[in-house]
């Protein structure tokens, strides 16, 4: 079987890593698709190196002119693609051009949860749940039949890194179950259905940007949700912005009347701010030195 393969993020080294050690079975891979620069994927990675490593034919993408990562593609001639960690769509003409059609990851439980950024609003939203999902891609984004989904629980004490890296080893052991099984022909898709769908939107720099008028839970989630490696939750002190990446919730309770974003503690590099109602939460490995108790943010 040939594979080729689309793809420039750590999720995608992963799964080329994976298919390269499924050798000498089989399968062959024989185009990739990646790209030498991004100021897009936090988690960029130029697979370039990997296949020069493995004498495996590479392409840049040129945004500007996709035809020619097509045309790349169609000279090797592959039975299936595997498009993991792509920031955009990929059109008819390329979703057509293998036999066994071009499969797409979502890190969500499709058909909830299509869209963007799927991680990121796992946890900021406070979901208990989420899921590593292979699905056939088609024209609609994370709309196609799935070929293989498991669920994987989110603990309190996930954040965006040890999910990133839950989801990964799950997904790992994926791409060796469905690959055997596309070889054997024995794969199976099912439809989604689209009355249960649900889809996230594109986040914004805004959306990182911490209200002390929300419950410190909500605070934690956001915070972890943007941890590394995103760009990490933001807040505003006089004319300054701070990433903040990690926070603990404050198992005392405070004053209603006190106002949200009241320093309450400033312990080395970990500050205490109320946030809504009676709750705080402790903001840790921070740098702001000319803060004070009864400070606000």
């Amino acid at each position: 079987m040939r594979i080729g393969f689309v793809g420039c993020v750590k999720s995608s080294e992963m799964a080329l890593t994976t298919l390269l050690g499924m050798k000498p079975r089989n399968i062959d891979l024989v185009a990739v698709i990646t790209k030498e620069v991004s100021t897009f994927n936090a988690d960029f990675v130029d697979l370039a190196p990997l296949c020069k490593e493995h004498d495996i034919p590479v392409h840049f993408e040129n945004t500007h002119n996709k035809a020619e990562s097509l045309q790349f593609m169609k000279e090797h001639a592959p039975d299936v693609i595997f498009c993991f960690g792509w920031s955009y769509l990929l059109n008819d003409d390329f979703l057509t051009l293998p036999k066994l059609g071009v499969i797409g990851f979502h890190p969500a439980k499709l058909p909830k949860n299509r869209g963007r950024h799927p991680i990121i609003w796992a946890l900021a939203l406070g979901l208990k749940k989420t899921a590593s999902t292979f699905f056939k891609m088609e024209q609609g984004a994370d709309t196609g039949p799935i070929l293989s989904q498991v669920d994987i629980d989110i603990d309190p004490n996930d954040d965006a890194n040890s999910l990133y890296k839950k989801i990964t080893v799950t997904a790992q052991q994926q791409i060796i179950e469905f690959t055997e099984q596309l070889l054997k022909g024995t794969a199976e898709f099912k439809e989604q259905d689209n009355t249960q769908a649900s889809n996230w939107r594109k986040r914004s720099r805004k959306d990182g940007l911490i209200d002390w008028r929300m419950s410190a839970n909500d605070i934690h989630n956001l915070i972890r949700a943007l941890t590394k490696p995103y760009p990490g939750a933001e807040l505003r002190y006089k004319e300054s912005i701070l990433q903040i990446w990690k926070s603990k919730i404050s198992i005392d309770k405070f004053p209603n009347n006190i106002e949200p974003g009241y320093i309450f503690a400033v312990e080395n590099n970990n500050i205490l701010v109320k946030c809504a109602n009676d709750s705080a939460i402790w903001l840790l490995d921070i740098e702001l030195d000319e803060i004070k108790v009864g400070d606000y943010l």
